[in-house]
């Protein structure tokens, strides 16, 4: 029995379908969706291969496509569900703009921006600062992951 809010569980399973999606493309399978009230605005999986993108992560493709949809760059009171702890780069980019939550399931050890590797979703260095909760369905989420990079070796 999980502690999770319903609704957490609920998009963090949709996210699960867009990293599937991306490891169907031969991506590393991380998916996203972006959430206002209870509204998905957009989802994303990564695309850096197949759009040749370094920023082709899976939050950054959902945070444009929430910007397209709502005509601004500044995404107040959204919150993103991402399978996989956001790098460096995604957590400056959720900052910029100005998620209030952010929701992961499996943690990065080794680059993970929000707590793990280094803390930014808490630092002063950006000018905003998000609620952060982790590990949300963390041991599905790390097993698409898993099953990915073992297929590779």
């Amino acid at each position: 029995m999980s502690n999770w809010p319903e609704q957490d569980l609920k998009f963090m399973r949709m996210a699960l379908v867009e990293a599937e999606r991306a490891e169907q493309m031969g991506e590393v399978p991380v998916g996203a969706v972006l959430v206002m009230g209870s509204e998905v605005i957009a989802t994303g999986h990564n695309r850096s291969v197949a759009d040749h993108d370094p920023a082709g992560h899976a939050e950054i493709v959902a945070l444009r496509k929430a910007a397209q949809v709502r005509q601004n760059y500044r995404l107040n009171g959204a919150t993103l569900y991402v399978t996989l702890e956001p790098c460096t780069m995604c957590i400056a980019a959720l900052a910029e703009a100005r998620i209030a939550r952010l929701v992961f399931g499996a943690y990065d050890a080794r680059a993970g921006a929000a707590g793990s590797a280094i803390d930014l979703a808490d630092s002063k260095v950006l000018q905003h600062r998000m609620e952060v909760n982790g590990g949300v369905m963390a041991d599905e989420c790390g097993q698409i992951l898993k099953r990915f990079f073992a297929a590779r070796r």
